[in-house]
């Protein structure tokens, strides 16, 4: 999910501002807005940070600090909190988790910070559910229609061999979620504190991300929806290998250009704090539709999933990188359908099982 892996081709990007110098370190704080501040949690990754937010909840006079998003279940995440606690000056305690989705490097942590304050997990249903189907997989051997799913791309049994390896770790990285949550509404207005907060459900990064939009303080909490520096991975998985998330992301990024103002301060789950919304949305809408022209101009030959990395991202793609390989043949993936479901492209299935692609002749 880097501008650097996935190129947005030659376009002029916007001049976007960077009010603070430099993020907090793990363990400690950046007070972004009055009464909401800005935590950054370590990741085992080559994007090595998740930024997390807590808002003042104070309710009737009892102090609470809600907490949007968690970090990825580490070693490392779990001291930044244990540092974080015990930095606290005035015994604050947490009020509530907001989950904005299920990936594990925003709600890994979310089970042991709700049992650890007796609090509830506020999250959208298909985020929760989703999240409880994947953790499920832990343990269980790799199922036939993943395997025929990364087949029908190109990947050689080296590959497949490692994805059977691999499958089920999604739930290493995630304490169990809690039996029960709080809900999450598209348009939903939660009053947090002294302010209200508006919630705004984006697709296509993920089944339903809940994004926060505060009127007051001109914030808007965007998780991976909208992120100033790399572009958010849109992927096609093995349990609904027709699906068209390009096409649910693309119409996320017009709903929230609709929605917010362009004045506000943009807390993103990755990189820095922002100003320039609406000039980043347009910018990455514009820049996805170089990008699937540029795959198009390539399907004058048939074509495999594996076979279109080039076109489409700026670094070769091995199978020497699992995860990366996995990352490029979801997007990839994505951008096929995408087309598909235009009409723009057709897909044929060789006597092995191997989908082709070519583009239809205007």
């Amino acid at each position: 999910m880097t501008e650097t892996a996935t190129p947005r081709e030659r376009l002029e990007k916007p001049t976007l501002v960077y009010p603070f110098e430099a993020p907090p370190e793990p363990g400690k704080v950046l007070e972004v807005a009055p009464g909401v501040l800005w935590m950054r949690m370590p990741l085992p990754m080559m994007l090595n940070h998740i930024n997390i937010w807590a808002i003042d909840d104070a309710n009737d006079g009892v102090p609470g600090w809600a907490v949007v998003d968690t970090g990825m279940r580490t070693d490392e995440t779990l001291a930044a909190w244990r540092q974080l606690f015990a930095n606290a000056t005035h015994g604050e305690s947490l009020s509530r988790i907001f989950a904005t989705h299920m990936h594990p490097d925003h709600v890994g942590m979310a089970g042991w910070l709700t049992r650890k304050f007796k609090v509830r997990l506020w999250m959208t249903r298909m985020e929760y559910l989703h999240c409880r189907v994947l953790t499920a997989d832990t343990g269980r051997e790799a199922p036939d229609d993943g395997v025929a799913f990364y087949q029908r791309a190109g990947w050689s049994d080296a590959a497949i061999e490692n994805y059977r390896a691999r499958f089920g770790n999604f739930g290493k990285r995630i304490h169990a979620l809690p039996d029960s949550y709080r809900r999450l509404h598209d348009g939903e207005v939660l009053r947090i504190g002294a302010h209200d907060w508006r919630v705004i459900v984006g697709t296509g990064h993920s089944p339903e991300h809940a994004c926060l939009y505060c009127p007051d303080l001109k914030l808007l909490i965007s998780g991976d929806q909208v992120l100033p520096r790399i572009s958010s991975n849109v992927s096609v998985h093995p349990t609904e290998p027709d699906e068209n998330p390009m096409a649910d992301w693309l119409a996320s990024l017009a709903k929230i250009k609709a929605q917010v103002p362009d004045d506000v301060l943009v807390l993103p789950s990755h990189n820095e704090c922002f100003r320039g919304l609406h000039a980043r949305l347009d910018y990455l809408a514009a820049a996805q539709q170089r990008t699937l022209a540029r795959l198009l101009k390539t399907l004058a030959e048939p074509k495999r999933v594996i076979d279109v990395f080039a076109a489409l991202f700026a670094r070769a793609i091995g199978e020497a990188d699992a995860s990366l390989l996995n990352l490029a043949t979801g997007e990839s993936l994505a951008c096929l359908n995408y087309l598909l479901h235009k009409g723009d492209a057709v897909r044929e299935i060789d006597a092995d099982g191997v989908a082709w692609y070519r583009r239809v002749a205007r």
